[in-house]
Formats: structure tokens, C-alpha cells, sequence
């Protein structure tokens, strides 16, 4: 049991197949690990053993006859506290929620449970997911494995966290400017923001929304693939909800194809990006020329992309969270300033906005004739200072609201491709940078294949999982 935590997902879950270990086993060796390691990182702040145990038992006495793609044999895993799970707490890490035990799971759990995963414990995330930085009232401040002193990321930064210091082989995470991307950088692991419409989930009040998906984390690509082929699949409950594919995305891993023909973008074009970030992905961008890929320099074309971002995410908060200003005392600032600027927004705004988000889409098919895969920064800026709220400033320029730093992600998820964030490598200091890897709609195969070819030239995705570093 003293390294079992060390196993990649797909080893255990091919363990466990075998009979070679028992998802009891894995259990207590993922308790064991998180009491060594939780204090230092806070990443897992609820846990629930009884009901995972619980579960593994009927997973042992019911063995699956049929066993489709993507079934994990009890393995455990962390859910993010903006999940509903069935008899545990879930907090949306807001204190007007602090309480709270849900009486039914979400889609997504439901799914992940029915093809054997064991849920152990919920991950820490900002209050209703809002900021790429991992704190709340409820739980506090999730810290960098890396370097304790530094920011995990977020929203999905407790999942990160927990990969990388070895807590759990998956975890879910939710992505709607970057949140899965992000904490991914920071942590150097890989997660995967799928198309709309891969991974059913709710029930919600704005099921139509395709700007927020949820997606996987783990410690490599291939493990990352395993969990979305656990997590996709049509439900009728989620209206935007498309059927799995016919080729399991755990075979792009298994037998990757590289790409002919690669763009690399430092910036998208415009955005302030760090020296020390723009330099390690430009370096990941020479491993795909070096393996014989042509890689050019080049984009789509994002002009007013960050405005859209803007506007269409106001719109979503106003519609999805305006009922919280009834307790507006209990809300961090940002949480209103989101909600309040999307109430904001006039009808010509959001008409305007919603036509532009139709333009971009069309300019990106155009670009994915030409290049296979686009290739960019997963964060524009290194983990920063776990103290402080979110960077002001990139690159030396000033930022005027609070999301504009993640805008790299942000645009991305305008256009609905599928993106991975992969670890390519560190700053001076060593502190993780991501790659963030882009494919054309529907393209996660494409992207998985790259990835894989990736990990298979570079020793970063075998860093991982590390003790907890308390960095001076």
C-alpha cells in the first residue's frame, strides 16, 4: 500500500481489472496519503470514506458483466465542490451554502459512479467558481504542491492540487474561462476542456449554457483520456448532451497520430503574457518541429474576443446567480461585480456580442483548414503569490478587471474547441508552466494524439505526484 498512490490511473485501473488489488486497497492508500499531505495543501477539505467504502463493497459483490469504455473498477476519485453528490456536503465554497448536504448527485456523478469510479472526497474551489484562484470562506486557501507559498490555480485548483500530490489518480473539474486549464498550469498536471455537449451534467437552471463544461484531470494525458471516456455519453436531462463516440478516447493515447501541421501562438495574438511562460512554450513547440511537424507561427483571428467573453459571461451570471444579491453581504465582491455587470448588460449588448461569438466560430473553422492544432499558453502568468486575490498586471500592463488575465482561456472558450493544458516545463524559480493544446470542434482524438506525442519526448508529465514543497 505505500506506493500505490504513485500508480498512474490507468495502471490501477488495470490492476484492479486483474484482481491484482482491490479498490478497498486503493481506498486506504488514498487516506493514508491525504492525511500526509492535506495539511500542507488543503485541497480535499470534505471527505466521505464511509460512502466510499460503501460503494466499493457493492462494486465487489455486483462485478459489471458488460464493461463499456472508460469503466474504472472502484477507483477513487475527487469531485469539485460544485458538484452535487449524494449525501455529502457541498458547499459551491460559499458560505451561504456552507451547511449544505445534497439530497441527489449530478448527471456527471451518476455517470462517473455508474461506470465504477468511487468517489472519497470534494475538492476545494472559489466561491461558485468564479476566479482562477483557489480560496473561500468556507475551507480557506488551497496551496501549489510545488511551492506551498503559491496559488493552485482554479476554479478546479483543490483537483490539481490533490493529482499532483498524489491524493487521487482523477479527478473532475469544471472549465468556463480556463478553470480547468488553469490550476492544470499551475499544478503540472494535464485536464482537458471538452467540446460542449461531451459530459452531461446537471440538473441546472440554464441547461443550454455551452460556455461552462465539465472535464477531467490527471496526472498525464492518457489517464485524462481514460476519465472522459468515464464521463461522456448523451442524457437525455442535458439537452446539449451528445452520444460518446465509437472509437474510445483512451485509443488517441494508445495509439497517438501526430499531426502535419501545427500553429503556435505566444499570445493570441494580443494579449500580455509573461516572458518566462511565452519562452517555455515556445520551447514545447520546437518538440513537435523536432519530430518532423511543421510548426508555424500563427492564430485565429480573435478581434473582440475578450469583449464577447466578457458580455456572454455577464449574461450567464446574471441568469444563472442574480437570486444571491438577496444575501449580498455573504458574497465576495467578485461574485457581485460578475452578477451586477451582467445585469448590466443591454439587449444590444448581448445581441452583439452573441453575432460576434458567431463570426469567430466561422473564422475558426476557417483557420482548422489550415492547421490541425493550435498551440498557446495555458495561463499568461506563472503561479502567483497565494496571498493575493488574482494578478493586476501582465507583461507590465495594468488589467482592468479582474478575469482579463485569464483571457487566454477565455477566448478559447468562445470558439468551443476542445483544449488541453499540458505541463512543457518551468520558469527559473520552478514554478510549472502549462501548454495549452487547441483542437477544431468535436477534435478532442487530435488533441489526446498530441498530447501523448508530447509526453513521450518530454519528462514533465512523470514529475508528478510530488510531496508537498514549503518553499522559503
Amino acid at each position: 500500500m505505500e506506493n500505490l498512490f504513485k500508480l498512474t490511473a490507468r495502471d490501477a485501473v488495470s490492476n484492479l481489472k486483474k484482481g491484482e488489488i482491490s479498490p478497498m486497497e486503493l481506498i486506504d492508500a488514498a487516506e493514508e496519503r491525504i492525511r500526509k499531505t492535506d495539511d500542507k495543501i488543503n485541497a480535499l477539505p470534505t471527505l466521505c470514506f464511509d460512502r466510499a467504502r460503501k460503494n466499493a463493497r457493492h462494486i465487489l459483490e455486483h462485478p459489471k458483466k458488460d464493461i463499456p469504455p472508460g469503466y474504472l473498477h472502484g477507483l477513487p476519485i475527487a469531485v469539485k465542490d460544485l458538484i452535487e453528490v449524494a449525501g455529502v456536503r457541498t458547499t459551491w465554497g460559499s458560505p451561504i451554502h456552507a451547511e449544505h448536504i445534497s439530497t441527489h448527485s449530478d448527471y456527471l456523478v451518476e455517470r462517473l459512479e455508474d461506470n465504477g469510479a468511487i468517489i472519497i472526497g470534494k475538492s476545494n474551489t472559489p466561491e461558485f467558481g468564479a476566479g482562477s484562484h483557489t480560496f473561500n470562506e468556507v475551507f480557506g486557501h488551497t496551496h501549489n504542491p510545488w511551492n506551498t507559498k503559491l496559488s493552485a490555480g482554479g476554479s478546479s485548483g483543490g483537483s490539481a492540487a490533490s493529482l499532483a500530490a498524489g491524493q487521487v489518480w482523477l479527478a473532475t473539474g469544471s472549465d468556463l474561462g480556463g478553470s480547468l486549464r488553469n490550476p492544470a498550469s499551475f499544478c503540472s498536471i494535464a485536464a482537458l476542456r471538452p467540446s460542449p455537449g461531451r459530459v452531461a451534467h446537471g440538473p441546472t437552471s440554464l441547461p443550454f449554457n455551452d460556455l461552462s463544461v465539465d472535464g477531467p484531470m490527471g496526472r498525464n494525458i492518457g489517464d485524462v483520456a481514460l476519465m472522459l471516456d468515464a464521463q461522456v455519453g448523451h442524457d437525455p436531462r442535458d439537452p446539449v448532451s451528445i452520444s460518446a463516440p465509437n472509437t474510445p478516447f483512451v485509443t488517441a493515447a494508445e495509439h497517438p497520430r501526430p499531426p502535419k501541421r501545427i500553429a503556435f501562438s505566444p499570445n493570441l495574438g494580443f494579449l500580455p503574457v509573461e516572458d518566462n511562460v511565452q519562452e517555455a512554450c515556445e520551447q514545447a513547440a520546437k518538440t513537435f518541429a523536432a519530430m518532423g511537424i511543421t510548426v508555424e507561427e500563427a492564430c485565429i483571428d480573435f478581434t473582440g474576443a475578450d469583449e464577447i467573453f466578457h458580455v456572454l459571461r455577464g449574461q450567464l451570471f446574471a441568469g444563472g446567480r442574480a437570486k444571491l444579491l438577496e444575501q449580498k453581504e455573504l458574497l465576495k465582491p467578485e461574485i457581485v461585480w460578475n452578477i451586477e455587470s451582467g445585469l448590466e448588460m443591454s439587449g444590444a449588448q448581448i445581441a452583439a456580442a452573441t453575432s460576434a461569438r458567431g463570426a469567430l466560430y466561422q473564422r475558426t473553422l476557417e483557420f482548422f483548414k489550415t492547421y490541425d492544432l493550435l498551440l498557446c499558453p495555458a495561463a499568461a502568468v506563472p503561479p502567483f503569490d497565494g496571498q493575493a486575490r488574482y494578478p493586476t498586471e501582465v507583461a507590465g500592463v495594468h488589467l482592468s478587471r479582474y478575469i482579463d488575465w485569464l483571457m487566454i482561456c477565455g477566448m478559447i472558450t468562445l470558439t468551443t474547441c476542445p483544449a488541453a493544458s499540458i505541463p512543457c516545463g518551468f520558469t527559473s524559480d520552478k514554478r510549472p508552466v502549462g501548454l495549452q493544446v487547441v483542437g477544431p470542434p468535436r477534435g478532442e482524438a487530435a488533441v489526446i494524439s498530441a498530447c501523448t506525442l508530447f509526453e513521450q519526448n518530454q519528462p514533465f508529465a512523470d514529475m508528478v505526484p510530488i510531496d508537498p514543497i514549503d518553499a522559503l
